[in-house]
């Protein structure tokens, strides 16, 4: 129940946030671009379409997914609010599973609002809708939960600045962490060590990368989903164990 109360105020907050409705005016500006775009190009204007719209939605998500994610502590600890909430008789992980519930459920909004934009592009322009995209979404979305969590993490114990530039780095890693791995190997044994370690514990974000699979209508399994969803929320599960260690133990005295 406290949980369920920190994330729904977290959301009406997130909602007053004049960033989120900036983020997705520019998503829906940009996925409406594709109608221009598609005048300016010859054939295959269905699958420009689709890029733009799901690229536009993966990369205004994961924005809002990190520059609100990190805010969800430091905020807190800026307006000294933060001594306030643990002095109340409310655990400081129910605190931290509160604020991420309440983005999480905003990030559900706001992709749902470019989904419903992207669909109307694709209805206006007779493009039709095959069931993988809507099982790229479902990645996606999940891409944005860890995401999330890593923003949160960061943000339990540096600044709002440098949590932006870790979250940011991890997220850029982690598409690039099998091409990494493919490029130890052919390097020595340490440095096939280091970038081994780096692909295995660094999220391996480019699971959840399912739009080539849309543009050229290749299904996937579901068995392949359920491991993706699995591995995404497993993932998600142990940021979100091991944020709640590190703000466990943070001093705010």
């Amino acid at each position: 129940m406290k949980v369920l109360s920190i994330a729904l105020n977290t959301f009406r907050e997130n909602l007053r946030d004049k960033l989120l409705y900036n983020l997705l005016i520019f998503a829906l500006l940009m996925i409406g671009s594709s109608l221009l775009l598609m005048r300016l190009t010859l054939g295959e204007f269905h699958r420009l379409i689709l890029d733009i719209g799901l690229g536009s939605i993966n990369f205004f998500g994961v924005l809002i997914a990190i520059f609100v994610g990190i805010g969800l502590v430091s905020k807190e600890i800026e307006k000294k609010t933060i001594y306030t909430i643990v002095s109340k008789p409310v655990s400081r992980y129910q605190f931290l599973l509160g604020k991420y519930v309440g983005l999480t459920l905003t990030l559900l909004i706001n992709t749902a609002v470019m989904v419903i934009g992207l669909l109307a592009v694709l209805s206006f322009q007779d493009v039709p809708v095959h069931l993988v995209l809507f099982k790229a979404l479902g990645t996606m979305f999940l891409e944005f939960m860890v995401v999330t969590a890593v923003a949160l993490l960061f943000s339990t114990f540096t600044s709002a600045t440098l949590s932006a530039i870790f979250t940011l780095a991890i997220f850029v890693i982690g598409h690039l962490t099998a091409d990494l791995r493919m490029f130890g190997q052919k390097m020595d044994a340490v440095g096939q060590g280091i970038l081994d370690g780096i692909y295995y514990l660094l999220p391996n974000l480019e699971r959840f990368n399912l739009k080539g699979h849309v543009t050229h209508q290749l299904d996937i399994s579901g068995n392949d989903l359920l491991l993706i969803a699995a591995y995404g929320v497993v993932y998600t599960a142990f940021l979100l164990m091991l944020a709640s260690i590190i703000f466990q133990r943070r001093d705010f005295r």
